[in-house]
Order: structure tokens, then C-alpha cells, then sequence
């Protein structure tokens, strides 16, 4: 539908006030890596368009359907050897999956993965995923059973040309940095003032703003809330710097939403915000999402020291109070899990931490009835709990009738499959036999996860983590073509939760659940002493 005038003349009131939403002092212009080549210009050539003007570009050809302007685009070289830095930091690495079939074969490859410090990439019930050094494969081998020493497969035998095969730049035709992510944050927020809010839940260890863009429709509550307070889902992405698509498909959502609501081609969005608010967090870890862009694509913690200084970071995913463990591979700064040395000593997860037990006081008016923390790789969806597999949630079936829906969504909308399962289930380091089922929990052990921390300690009562695209071919080098695929299933897959949640049971409150979880702390507080132990 071609724009109307008033339309245009909107548009070019709100452009300028995206840059005057206030949003802390998160930079505009795109910094160029030190260790990137320097850019030919030839003479009298225009200089090209920054990466958010582009953006702003594509953002008004959309929606008002203008057909795409003429853009310089970068020459791409048609040789498959990546460049010299890439080559110098990761030429060397691959990614072996080992397949296992008992519990002993699966203790040795994790001694042995602790031993030598290497990259756990993804696990599933069969394999484990391992990035490494090729230098450093004898010495895996050496170290492992002869049932192990010829159960590998090369995943990705250039780990620094699939770098270069997952190019990035602009949404959603590109993954996108920082400097384009918070303007075009901003932008969203001053494009649909009436619908969305931009905020910061904090700052990161290195000061940057945690950016919190909140979506609705209403501004009191919703006309079904009993109690007065806005029933609320929460979207994070990012916590783990390297997962690129994560962040992509958090933002996608955002602007599926935004873009849909009043849309009668889109009737479930804007039934969907007339009935809930929808916060995403979009990058919960700015820190190491900067890193891996600057210096280490596959960075995975946060940025701030430890008690090692040649080992920064903590694992935001480690560090949250609830079933904080720090034990095994966990305490030691140089592991990729690092949980830190007490709960929360994760800047990032302290900064979430606070502002969602803020968000749910009952000075607030926020309920937070689904919490969805997006991952990847390996095309999950996990309900609690992570840390232990000896308790069940009280609501169990319903975590998994709503998880198999989430599931079904995906499936539907791109014919991906999305296995649904515990979280405990998706990392091993013991198998036990409970009242209830047997256990069988994996590596690395996923105490202090967000998931586990919103689901008991904040009660939410629909709460998952969702590992995205894909099971392993690129792993979490995604290149871009996957971007919008991605973030258009994940959209259905909320458009589906959304449509349980408005269903007869969806809402209902679970006091006797919250009872059942009261009932439980006893036996909760000692599996987590036990497991600190």
C-alpha cells in the first residue's frame, strides 16, 4: 500500500528523534577492527553508506514499499581462502563431533576436554561437538579410550573459511554490530511511539547499556487481568556472545511485532499486544557480543576480569543464585563456563537479576507469565530445570504440552523438527534414578542458568531456553541467509505460545503449583549444597 502523505510527513518528523531517545551514550559510527585491511577508495568515488544509513533505508522501502534504491556494495572476492586474520587466529581449528554410546565414553571425552581446555561447542544424548586445534587432536586422541579414537567426524574442517561463508552487515540481510543494532533500536522506539519504550536494565562491566525494548498496545492493564498488573512475556538473547542469531532473531521479533499490530493481514499480533507486553532483551552480553566482532568471533563469556588475568570473563548463563554451583570445570576462569567465584558476580546477570525482581515487586505493575531465552545451536526447546534432574517442575506436563506447541510451530512454519525436553537433560555428568524418572544429566552442568532463575525463583510459570538453528553443519557460524528463516519461525513459535497463553488454560494462575515449589525448597536447597560441595 503506497504511503499517504501524512505518512511521509511522519515519517520524516520521527527520523530525527531516533537519535534523541534517550539511550545512555551507545556510539552511532561503526568502528573498524584494527586488524582489518585497509579499504581502497578508488578517486572521486563517493564515500559509502554507513551501515545504519542503509539500515534506515531498507527500514522505509519496507514499509512504505518502495522499491530498493541503488547501494554500493562491496566487491566479494570469488578465491575460498580466507583473509590473513581470520587465518592466523582460526585457520588452524576444526570441529570434531564424537559420537559415544555409555556414560564411561562420555566421562573420558569430558576429562579429557577439561584437560587440554577445549571448546565444547553442543551436546546431544549421542554426540558432543568439540572445537579444537588440529595440533592439538593427537593429544585428544591419546587421551581417550580406543572406542573413542575412531568414533569423529569432521564437522568443519576450515573453521576460519566458515567464518568468512557467514558474512555480516546489515538487518536482516546481514548479522549486524553493535553500532548498528543500538541506532536501530533506537529508531524502533521513535518510528512506534505508541507501542514500544526503549530502556537499559543496566550497565554491562565495561559500561555499555543493556538495551530493554519494550512492546504493547495499552497503556493500563489488559481487560482480563484480575489483579491489576500487566501480564508480561520476556524475550533474551545474547547471553553468550558468539551466538550471533540469537540476537538476530530476538530483534526480528521485535519488528515482526512493531510492523503487525493493526495489520489486518496480521490479526494474531495484535490480538497478541492488546492482551500482553512484550520486553526483549535483545543482547545481554554487549561486552563479549563487541568482542566477537572486534577480536574473537567465537568468544563466548563476558568481558570483566577474574582472578586469572590472562582468562576474562564469566559465563552469564552460570551465574545466575539459583542452583549456582561453581563446581568441576565451572571454577576454573579459564573455562568457557566459568560460573564465577560467588552467584551473581556476573556484572550482566547481576544488572538482570535486579531489574527483574524490580520489574515483579509489588510496587510494580509487571507479571512475567513466559520467559524465553534464546541460544544456539542445536534446534531445542528445554523447560527447567537445568541444574538437576532429580526434581520435577511441578507444572511438568503443562511445560511440555506447551513446549511440543512451541515445537509444532516451528515445524509448521519452515519443516524444521525442534526436539522438547528438560534442560537438565541437554548437559552429562551423572545418571541417578529418582521417584519419579531416571536422570541422566550431561556436560558441561548448567547450574545459575537464567532459566532455572526465572522459572523458581520469580515464578514464572511458562519459562524455556530455545536453541536455534542449526544441529551442527555451521554450528554457531550461521551464515546470513539463515537470518530471516530464523527469525520467522521464532516469530510463529511466539505467535503459538501466545495463542495457549489466551486459550482458557493458558492463564490461569498455579497457586497450587507455587505451593508444590514451597514444599520442594527444603529438598532443593540440599541438592544445591550438594552440588556446591
Amino acid at each position: 500500500m503506497a504511503p499517504s502523505r501524512l505518512h511521509l510527513l511522519l515519517l520524516a518528523a520521527v527520523l530525527p528523534l531516533s537519535f534523541a531517545v534517550p539511550f545512555a551514550n551507545i556510539p552511532d559510527s561503526t568502528p573498524t577492527p584494527s586488524e582489518w585491511p585497509e579499504r581502497i577508495v578508488q578517486h572521486k568515488a563517493p564515500p559509502p553508506p554507513t551501515p545504519f544509513r542503509r539500515l534506515r533505508d531498507a527500514i522505509i522501502e519496507r514499509l512504505w514499499s518502495i522499491p530498493p534504491q541503488s547501494r554500493l556494495k562491496p566487491c566479494h572476492s570469488q578465491q575460498s581462502t580466507a583473509p590473513l586474520n581470520y587465518r592466523t587466529r582460526f585457520g588452524n581449528d576444526v570441529v570434531l563431533r564424537f559420537s559415544f554410546e555409555s556414560d564411561d565414553e562420555l566421562k573420558a571425552l569430558s576429562d579429557a576436554a577439561d584437560t587440554l581446555y577445549l571448546d565444547i561447542w553442543d551436546i546431544s544424548r549421542e554426540w558432543v561437538d568439540v572445537r579444537l586445534s588440529r595440533d592439538v587432536v593427537p593429544s585428544l586422541l591419546a587421551l581417550l579410550p580406543h572406542s573413542l579414537r575412531n568414533a569423529h567426524t569432521p564437522l568443519m574442517h576450515d573453521l576460519a573459511q566458515a567464518e568468512v561463508d557467514s558474512p555480516h552487515d546489515v538487518f536482516f540481510d546481514e548479522y549486524q554490530p553493535l553500532s548498528v543494532l543500538y541506532p536501530w533500536l533506537r529508531l524502533m522506539a521513535a518510528m512506534f511511539p505508541q507501542h514500544a519504550r526503549l530502556t537499559s536494565i543496566g550497565r554491562s562491566a565495561e559500561g555499555r547499556d543493556i538495551p530493554a525494548l519494550a512492546i504493547g498496545a495499552r497503556r493500563g492493564p489488559p481487560p482480563d487481568s484480575d489483579d491489576g498488573r500487566r501480564k508480561t512475556i520476556l524475550i533474551a538473547a545474547g547471553a553468550h556472545a558468539r551466538e550471533w542469531i540469537s540476537i538476530s532473531t530476538a530483534v526480528y521479533i521485535a519488528w515482526s511485532l512493531l510492523t503487525g499490530y493493526g495489520d489486518a493481514r496480521a490479526p494474531d499480533v495484535t490480538k497478541l499486544l492488546d492482551h500482553f507486553d512484550i520486553v526483549v532483551l535483545p543482547v545481554v552480553n554487549p561486552d563479549g557480543y563487541e568482542y566477537s566482532w572486534s577480536t574473537d568471533r567465537l568468544w563466548r563469556k563476558n568481558r570483566q576480569s577474574t582472578p586469572l588475568p590472562f582468562c576474562p570473563g564469566i559465563d552469564i548463563n552460570r551465574a545466575f543464585s539459583f542452583g549456582w554451583d561453581g563446581n568441576s570445570s565451572a571454577d576454573n576462569p579459564c573455562s568457557e563456563e566459568f560460573a564465577g567465584s560467588n552467584p551473581l558476580e556476573a556484572v550482566e546477570a547481576q544488572r538482570l537479576n535486579d531489574w527483574a525482581r524490580n520489574q515483579t515487586s509489588q510496587a510494580s505493575d509487571v507479571d512475567f507469565i513466559a520467559f524465553l531465552d534464546l541460544h544456539s545451536y542445536s534446534q531445542q526447546i528445554l523447560y527447567p530445570y537445568s541444574f538437576t534432574c532429580e526434581l520435577e517442575p511441578p507444572n511438568l506436563e503443562d511445560l511440555e504440552e506447551v513446549g511440543l506447541g512451541i515445537a509444532k510451530s516451528f515445524r509448521l512454519t519452515s519443516g524444521h523438527f525442534y526436539s522438547v525436553g528438560s534442560a537438565c537433560q541437554g548437559s552429562i555428568t551423572s545418571e541417578k534414578k529418582t521417584e519419579t524418572r531416571a536422570s541422566k544429566q550431561q556436560m558441561p552442568a548448567q547450574g545459575g542458568s537464567a532459566l532455572d532463575f526465572f522459572y523458581h525463583d520469580l515464578a514464572v510459570k511458562y519459562a524455556y531456553q530455545i536453541k536455534l538453528r542449526d544441529t551442527g553443519t555451521y554450528g554457531f557460524l550461521l551464515p546470513k541467509q539463515y537470518i530471516v528463516p530464523t527469525g520467522v519461525e521464532a516469530f510463529e513459535a511466539v505467535l503459538g505460545l501466545g495463542r495457549w497463553l489466551l486459550s482458557n488454560h493458558g492463564i490461569e494462575r498455579y497457586d497450587g503449583d507455587a505451593k508444590r515449589i514451597n514444599s520442594d525448597a527444603v529438598k532443593l536447597d540440599m541438592l544445591v549444597q550438594a552440588r556446591r560441595s
